[in-house]
């Protein structure tokens, strides 16, 4: 139940991050802030349903969906040093939700399937 909330903590925070970083506190420049939000968010509703109703699979594979979410984190917190604090959070939030999900997969009970 710990590794639950925890994938859920890191997903929503992740999640509303993202939509508050791009919109309001730094909006991008050269780009539509839509295309932005597009790119950013809509891969992480992808696994929300599965997350909500706690299945194993969807947080199986909702784990590697992390791993760009931490290397933009990473890259904006290198390349533009007025960003650090969102880039840490971001880096944060996504490591919670990685070893949230990761856990959870492993340590959740699989129910049989029907077939």
């Amino acid at each position: 139940m710990f590794f639950r909330w925890t994938t859920l903590i890191g997903y929503f925070g992740l999640l509303g991050l993202l939509l508050n970083w791009h919109t309001w506190y730094s909006p991008p420049v050269q780009v539509p802030r839509s295309l932005v939000l597009i790119v950013l968010l809509v891969p992480l509703l992808f696994p929300l349903r599965g997350l909500l109703h706690a299945r194993p699979y969807t947080h199986r594979w909702a784990s590697y969906l992390t791993l760009p979410y931490f290397a933009i984190g990473i890259d904006t917190a290198y390349t533009i040093p007025s960003e650090w604090l969102p880039a840490a959070l971001q880096i944060f939030l996504s490591l919670l939700m990685f070893i949230g999900c990761i856990f959870f997969a492993r340590y959740s009970q699989e129910k049989p399937s029907l077939s």
